[in-house]
């Protein structure tokens, strides 16, 4: 299989400066803000932890980091600058509330009918609202990594429910699935679906990339789910979780076009756990 596509320089430096924005922007975070749960029993069913956490968000922050987000995609594509330049109009406290709630359980239907309704691209609001939210996200798996050991299949991050997609292989080839959103990472089985939990190596296959010995994609012919499973023991310097996904966008479109799918289909009854925020 030849190596489709690469992201581009300029997006790749655009994804960066996010990523240094949300650094600062987590240094801002009161610590005692957040105040995790964990409660073994939803978890092991696999609610995530964030679901469970106490946040006491500052919502003129949150407002302002969207301001910021804004002024960085203007600078950076001056052609969004009119399609940004109302939304400061749209967000109130309630409304931010609301952003916050939903990027929390992914609900695209809320964004995109948001989207509309104001005459925004449809990308727009979720995207400024999941940027805003990941340093909170972030906070919470620093807080509980140490306790998280393991996740469910299907349930996706055990921290915040992200579909499971990513792994690398560290030390002796030791499988360590990640995070991109919210940068926790616990330890995974070899040969083991992370969709669906099936650990039949006559049914869990890999793709392997045209000059690209590091990457792989471990797909499930019981679930149809795919995961990609990179070996960073050979990168000079180990990218972060989010870069790594980026980078390797790729693997996602050849997993996608041969049939497979980023979640599996017998992840069904895990998507519930998302929404259960307390």
């Amino acid at each position: 299989m030849m190596k489709k596509s690469v992201v581009s320089k300029e997006y790749q430096n655009l994804q960066k400066d996010f990523l240094t924005l949300q650094e600062n922007w987590k240094k801002s975070i009161n610590p005692e803000s957040i105040t995790p749960n964990l409660d073994k029993a939803p978890m092991s069913a696999g609610v995530p932890a964030a679901a469970l956490t106490s946040i006491n968000f500052k919502i003129p922050l949150f407002l302002q980091w969207i301001e910021e987000i804004n002024g960085l995609l203007s600078q950076k594509n001056p052609e969004l600058e009119t399609k940004l330049a109302g939304i400061s109009a749209l967000l109130n406290e309630e409304t931010a509330i609301r952003w916050i709630d939903e990027a929390f359980s992914f609900n695209s239907m809320y964004f995109a009918s948001f989207a509309e309704e104001n005459g925004l691209e449809e990308w727009i609001p979720q995207f400024l609202a999941e940027t805003a939210l990941r340093p909170y996200l972030q906070l919470i798996a620093e807080k509980i990594q140490h306790e998280i050991t393991h996740a469910v299949p299907g349930a996706g991050c055990p921290v915040c429910g992200e579909p499971a997609r990513l792994a690398v292989l560290e030390d002796e080839g030791k499988k360590v699935m990640t995070c991109p959103r919210c940068l926790a990472h616990w330890h995974a089985k070899r040969i083991e679906c992370a969709h669906c939990g099936n650990d039949d190596h006559k049914t869990i296959q890999y793709i392997t990339i045209e000059g690209d010995a590091s990457s792989q994609i471990q797909v499930c012919e019981k679930c149809t789910g795919y995961i990609k499973v990179i070996d960073t023991r050979q990168y000079l310097s180990k990218p972060s979780a989010a870069m790594l996904d980026l980078n390797t966008i790729h693997l996602d479109f050849v997993a996608q076009e041969q049939g497979y799918q980023a979640v599996g289909e017998a992840k069904s009854g895990s998507a519930l756990s998302r929404g259960d925020r307390h």
